[in-house]
C-alpha cells in the first residue's frame, strides 16, 4: 500500500504546486513556541528541504506552549527533539539539525552555507535576530520574521505585513530600529499583533542568551504566529 501521506494536500494544491513545496528549502532559525510549531506545519505541508537552528534544551517553563515540550523530554535539546519529530512525519525530509545559538558570523555562514528559498525568522532575542534578517535583506533570500506573542491575548489581532507597518508591537519598534541603522527599512515581512502589550506581565532577565527581558505568554498565542508564518511561506512557494 502506498503511503500517500499528503493526498489531501495534493487535493488542494495540485501535484505541480505539491512538487515546488517538495523541492523547496528553508532554513528556520529558533524552535521555540513559534518555530517548532512553524516548524512542524511546512513540514506537514510538503516542504522537502528543511534546516533547523536552536541550541538551546527544553524547559520545564516551556511546556505552556512548545510543541516539543514534555515531562518527558525536560533537558533534551530542542533540534534533537522536534528533528525527530519532523523525521517521524515525513520520513524522506532531508533535515539538516544545528544544535547552537548563532553569533553574526556563524549567522552568515548558515544562510549562505545552501541555498534557502526561505527563512523563517524564530528567534526571540533581538540582537540575532536583527542580524538574521539584514543577512538575509543583503543576499536578497526572502525572510519572514515574527515579532512579539508575548504580553497578548487577542488572536484576532495578529496579522502578516511589511515590517515598516507594524504597530503596538514594542520588539517591532526596535528592530526597526536598529534595522533602520543597518539602512534596512523595508521588504520583510512580519507576523505581529496590533494588540496592545501587558506591561505588567514583563520580566527583567539577566541579559544571558541575549536576552534582557521577556512577556508572560499562553499557549495559543506563540503557535498561531507560528501558523501565520508558516502559512506566508507555503503560500509564497506554492503561489497559492
Amino acid at each position: 500500500m502506498s503511503d500517500n501521506w499528503l493526498e489531501r494536500t495534493t487535493l488542494l494544491l495540485t501535484q505541480e504546486k505539491l512538487n515546488d513545496l517538495k523541492n523547496a528549502n528553508v532554513l528556520i532559525v529558533g524552535l521555540g513556541g513559534v518555530g517548532s510549531f512553524a516548524a512542524e506545519f511546512v513540514v506537514r505541508s510538503g516542504i522537502g528541504n528543511l534546516t533547523i537552528v536552536d541550541g538551546d534544551t527544553i524547559d520545564t517553563t516551556n511546556r505552556n506552549r512548545q510543541l516539543p515540550a514534555l515531562i518527558s523530554t525536560i533537558g533534551k535539546s530542542k533540534v534533537e527533539v522536534v528533528g525527530n519529530r519532523l523525521k517521524d512525519i515525513n520520513a524522506e525530509l532531508n533535515l539538516t539539525k544545528i544544535n547552537e545559538f548563532l553569533t553574526s558570523g556563524r549567522m552568515k555562514e548558515v544562510v549562505l552555507s545552501q541555498e534557502y528559498d526561505y527563512i523563517m525568522d524564530c528567534i526571540d532575542s533581538v540582537s540575532p535576530k536583527v542580524d538574521l534578517i539584514e543577512i538575509a535583506k543583503r543576499h536578497k533570500i526572502k525572510i519572514v520574521s515574527s515579532m512579539g506573542a508575548g504580553g497578548k491575548m487577542d488572536p484576532s489581532q495578529v496579522k502578516i505585513r511589511d515590517l515598516s507597518k507594524t504597530k503596538d508591537c514594542p520588539l517591532a519598534k526596535n528592530i526597526r530600529k536598529r534595522l533602520k541603522k543597518r539602512k534596512v527599512d523595508k521588504g520583510v515581512r512580519c507576523v505581529f499583533s496590533t494588540e496592545l502589550v501587558r506591561e505588567e506581565s514583563l520580566c527583567l532577565t539577566d541579559g544571558s542568551n541575549f536576552k534582557q527581558s521577556y512577556y508572560g505568554t499562553n499557549s495559543y498565542m506563540p503557535a498561531l504566529f507560528g501558523l501565520y508564518a508558516a502559512s506566508e511561506v507555503i503560500r509564497k512557494l506554492s503561489k497559492s
